[in-house]
């Protein structure tokens, strides 16, 4: 897994990496002390297991984070712990390591949501590639939540009527349509909609209908198909 160090440096993430961290599932020490140095130098935290089970059986910090195993693993396979990753929706991003390639073993990882499948003897710079592509899946998923945990609270703090009436904006309704089905006038349908836009900082209904689709149904129910008689 040795390279040159100018090689190895190529590699210069996006972020700051001090709040990544790399898990690492390796019985063999000698394996683990050049991980460990290479993954340092960049300014990642790195824990290592010895099993499948030890590192499912521990508590893992909150932070932007990948596992990189190699297998084969004494215990529990690489796949099975894939299996069980995904039933525990711990959604950790994998990067499998392997001294005895196997095609279909490598397209199952890769279909089960694997980042890459590396053969030994790995190149640095492979490697780093391939923790660095894990951790930015992992930032990105994170941002992702955390913009969804905003979104609904922000959806959450509506009143019944503005979630009533912005509903009906999300799926297309006019003000006019908006009134009749609740039963109040257009007036009250536009102060509804005006102060439930505020409080979620839409900048246009295009973008209402996006916050809407990205909460799936969760803070907002769908929209009963328009009334045409109406």
């Amino acid at each position: 897994m040795r390279e040159t160090l100018s090689e190895t440096l190529r590699v210069r993430p996006t972020r700051p990496t001090s709040d990544a961290v790399v898990f690492v599932i390796d019985h063999d020490e000698a394996a683990r002390g050049d991980l460990k140095r290479l993954l340092e130098s960049l300014g990642l935290q790195v824990l290592f297991f010895q099993s499948a089970v030890e590192f499912l059986n521990s508590t893992l910090p909150e932070k932007t984070s990948c596992l990189v195993f190699a297998l084969p693993m004494p215990g529990m396979s690489g796949l099975k712990l894939q299996e069980e990753l995904a039933k525990a929706k711990v959604p950790v991003p994998v990067v499998f390591i392997t001294g005895h390639p196997d095609i279909a073993i490598a397209v199952r990882a890769m279909k089960a949501g694997a980042v890459d499948f590396l053969a030994k003897p790995v190149r640095d710079q492979d490697l780093l590639d391939a923790v660095f592509a894990a951790l930015e899946r992992d930032r990105v998923r994170h941002e992702h939540e955390a913009s969804l945990s905003a979104l609904r609270e922000q959806f959450n703090s509506l009143t019944t009527r503005e979630r009533e009436v912005l509903l009906r904006v999300a799926a297309g309704r006019l003000n006019k349509q908006i009134a009749a089905e609740l039963g109040v006038s257009e007036v009250m349908v536009k102060v509804h909609r005006a102060n439930g836009i505020r409080k979620i900082h839409a900048k246009s209904v295009a973008e209402l209908v996006r916050m809407s689709d990205l909460l799936q149904g969760e803070a907002l129910p769908k929209a009963a198909a328009p009334d045409c008689s109406r």
